[in-house]
């Protein structure tokens, strides 16, 4: 007799198999090109950054000799000054500018729809019209200096674009302008994801404005305050193209950071091997960043 407990179970219709393996079968050509033209080119780059690559790339490993020579390089320690400067200053500009904003349009005020669209327009700007747009308006010959003279203001300047003790500042300027809507809309959200009643019972017991947004609003917008932060130093950290459009990296190489400084070391000087291991200190500051913030986010979901 046969032990029906033991007979194998029927095979299960192709049909059915094929529609259980299609969500993978289209996703494996994404996966195998983000595997091959994201992970795969960045071990290259490393791998690049310990050979004596120059205009090609050579697999004559030299060990850490480029990165001791990248240290010695006075336009490198320009560039990391560069990017503390302007990291700092965009991240706590952007972030209080953007709570502020938000706040204010919390206000239930009106318009608000056609004012948040107005704060948001810049962000979806390139970053090259936006550097090319601020590099008309603060150039001394034809933009607001010069139209403050033309009113009769002939001791106005604001040269600061031509000046490399000041030309960092302009760019925290106009990345500040072209991204403070995006943390807006950031904290915006935050805002109007807390507890009405919180609110309310914090004014039944004679709570002020300040006490109000101080001990309860800012605290719970911590996830927001995150999020912003990992957005906003990873594209400080990465910054090439508003540069190159608003200065050149000039006057001089007094706004050089260190992805124009990558650049220019691999494709202009011709020393592939000391751009490839700038561009993996890059990676590793942004993924130091990153990570953590990645590793928070998974243990509080579990």
């Amino acid at each position: 007799m046969t032990d029906i407990s033991r007979t194998e179970p029927a095979s299960r219709p192709f049909g059915d198999r094929f529609r259980d393996a299609l969500p993978k079968l289209v996703l494996s050509p994404s996966v195998a090109m983000v595997a091959i033209f994201v992970y795969g080119f960045i071990a290259f780059t490393l791998y690049l950054s310990f050979s004596d690559s120059r205009v090609l790339p050579s697999y004559n490993l030299v060990g850490w000799k480029n990165y001791e020579f990248l240290f010695r390089i006075r336009a490198w320690d320009t560039a990391v000054t560069n990017l503390v400067i302007f990291g700092t200053l965009y991240i706590a500009i952007c972030c209080a500018l953007g709570l502020l904003l938000a706040i204010l349009l919390d206000q239930k005020i009106r318009a608000e729809g056609f004012i948040r669209t107005v704060y948001l327009y810049p962000m979806a700007l390139s970053f090259i019209v936006t550097g090319v747009a601020w590099k008309w308006f603060l150039d001394p010959g034809i933009g607001l200096e010069a139209v403050m003279r033309g009113w009769g203001w002939e001791s106005f300047r604001f040269d600061w674009i031509k000046d490399s003790d000041m030309a960092i500042y302009t760019i925290v300027i106009a990345a500040v302008w072209q991204t403070s809507g995006f943390v807006m809309a950031m904290f915006l959200a935050g805002l109007r994801g807390i507890d009405g009643e919180i609110l309310k019972a914090a004014q039944i017991d004679g709570a002020s404005t300040f006490s109000l947004y101080r001990r309860i609003v800012i605290p719970q917008l911590r996830p927001a305050f995150m999020s912003a932060f990992v957005v906003l130093a990873h594209m400080a950290i990465k910054s090439y193209d508003l540069v190159v459009a608003l200065t050149g990296g000039g006057p001089g190489n007094a706004t050089e950071v260190p992805a124009t400084f990558m650049y220019s070391y691999t494709f202009t000087r011709n020393q592939m091997g000391i751009g490839a291991a700038s561009a993996v200190i890059m990676l590793m500051t942004i993924a130091a960043i990153i990570v953590p913030y990645l590793w928070s986010e998974l243990r509080e979901k579990k």
